[in-house]
């Protein structure tokens, strides 16, 4: 839980963490599908990529 006195910086960190955590659990098995979804083209995988990319991109934008 995120408590109310933490940085935005410190907040968006946890939030890319999390992006990673998520990516990390839902990457393609050797037969190239999701082990958790079992699809090829995993939708929560594609969220969390997208989500973590635009983290990131804001990070470099305020130049932390």
């Amino acid at each position: 839980m995120t408590a109310p006195f933490r940085s935005a910086a410190q907040i968006r960190n946890r939030l890319i963490l999390s992006a990673r955590w998520i990516l990390r659990d839902h990457r393609p098995a050797p037969d190239g599908r999701c082990p958790v979804c079992r699809v090829s083209d995993c939708p929560t995988a594609t969220a969390a990529r997208d989500y973590e990319d635009l983290l990131v991109e804001l990070k470099r934008e305020d130049g932390r």
